[in-house]
């Protein structure tokens, strides 16, 4: 069979290469490590110490910004630009039922979203820098990031804890069941979708269930508000624009025969473009007040706003891409629609370039359980292919002849 068409390597890409082949017994052990003891968001203390005791021995300086995520420097020596590759590193309330033998050993935690992989990639990483550390120049800062699955999340506290201080830019990626492992996307603009949370409550009049035309019956209302936020967004929303409003909690009293006093659903929101994302909530609130009114009812409405859009670089994007073509082939780089889930990755595009990437990580021919199942799993090739291309990815960013050519 034909190799696949590799774009010219370096002498970098080739000895990355060979490395991540020597370190991939390894791989294998931290991320089954990992996925048996996994912890939940804001609780992943023995979690950073694993990984603080790993970057320690490779002689990185090792800080934890927060007791629950651990920052390591390679510092060159030589001057240079820095780049911050970055790993979410927690769990979620999941009880596992992947008939693995490594499971998860803590009952109704599992890494049910791959973030075991993404730590094990970037460990992996940081190993091969730092063999290769005399061929580069500036920085690489790795950041393992805590609460990546909770709003609010992890990246803004180590943002104003300083991680991103004196970075350039910044690189991240998530292990995809739905991507087929040997697959990457990596594409400019938006990638991921903002996500934020709403709550309703709606305030009616209660009474006997034989009698509902006494009553202001909030369940009939609410259910009227859920239509009408469908009606939202295939009527008002641009076809061309992305939102996505769901609504996944409805609940209504507690007896059988009784209309209750009232009814309370809540739900997310999702956008792709900011403009679209900052006039949601008004939408939403002239929705929900408005039949609430119509029907005799009040109705209450309150948001939590999570991660913006994951949107990424263009001029890193290219860089990436010509990083995936040196250590997978042109053949690896894929097509891939916008997700309508959301990272907390974008906080740090905030204020640094960045760009974030999807690696197959679906197993060929299979069913794969979608991330949050509890029959998720990985193909652990994919850690393989993820540790080259962010590798790659940095020594290019951080390459010492190209600096020299540069400067």
């Amino acid at each position: 069979m034909e190799s696949p068409r590799l774009a010219p390597r370096t002498t970098v890409s080739t000895e990355i290469d060979q490395a991540v082949t020597d370190l991939w017994p390894r791989l294998v052990d931290w991320r089954r490590h990992l996925h048996r003891h996994p912890e939940l968001s804001f609780r992943e203390r023995e979690t950073a110490r694993y990984i603080g005791d790993h970057l320690s021995a490779l002689g990185l300086d090792v800080a934890f910004p927060v007791p629950t995520a651990v920052v390591g420097r390679l510092r060159t020596g030589r001057p240079g630009p820095t780049l911050a590759l970055r790993a979410d590193i927690d769990a979620i309330a999941v009880t596992e039922d992947s008939g693995l033998d490594y499971a998860s050993v803590n009952p109704g935690v599992m890494h049910a979203c791959g973030h075991d992989g993404h730590v094990a990639v970037l460990l992996g990483v940081a190993s091969v820098l730092h063999r290769l550390r005399d061929l580069l120049r500036g920085e690489i800062r790795l950041i393992f990031q805590h609460g990546e699955e909770q709003v609010p999340s992890g990246a803004p506290e180590l943002v104003e804890a300083g991680v991103l201080d004196g970075v350039q830019a910044i690189i991240g990626q998530h292990l995809w069941a739905p991507l087929e492992v040997g697959r990457v996307c990596v594409r400019p603009g938006p990638l991921m979708a903002s996500t934020d949370y709403f709550e309703v409550l709606v305030h009616g009049k209660g009474g006997h269930a034989g009698l509902p035309h006494q009553t202001v019956d909030p369940l009939a209302v609410a259910a009227q508000v859920v239509t009408s936020l469908n009606h939202l967004v295939a009527r008002e929303t641009d076809p061309q624009d992305s939102l996505v409003v769901s609504v996944t909690r409805f609940h209504a009293g507690e007896t059988i025969n009784v209309i209750a006093d009232r009814a309370a659903l809540g739900g997310t929101i999702r956008a792709l473009d900011e403009r679209v994302r900052q006039a949601a909530p008004g939408r939403i609130e002239r929705v929900v007040h408005g039949v609430a009114e119509a029907f005799g009812a009040r109705a209450e409405v309150s948001f939590r706003f999570g991660p913006p859009a994951v949107d990424n670089d263009r001029a890193l994007v290219d860089s990436v891409a010509e990083a995936v073509r040196r250590q997978l082939g042109e053949d690896a780089l894929t097509h891939y629609t916008p997700v309508m889930g959301g990272d907390d990755f974008s906080f740090y595009q905030q204020h640094v370039p960045g760009v974030y990437l999807l690696v197959g990580a679906g197993v060929p021919g299979a069913d794969n359980p979608p991330h949050h199942h509890p029959a998720f799993r990985l193909d652990e090739r994919a850690l393989a292919h993820a540790a080259r291309v962010l590798a790659d990815a940095a020594a290019w960013f951080c390459d010492r002849e190209r600096g020299a050519d540069d400067g």
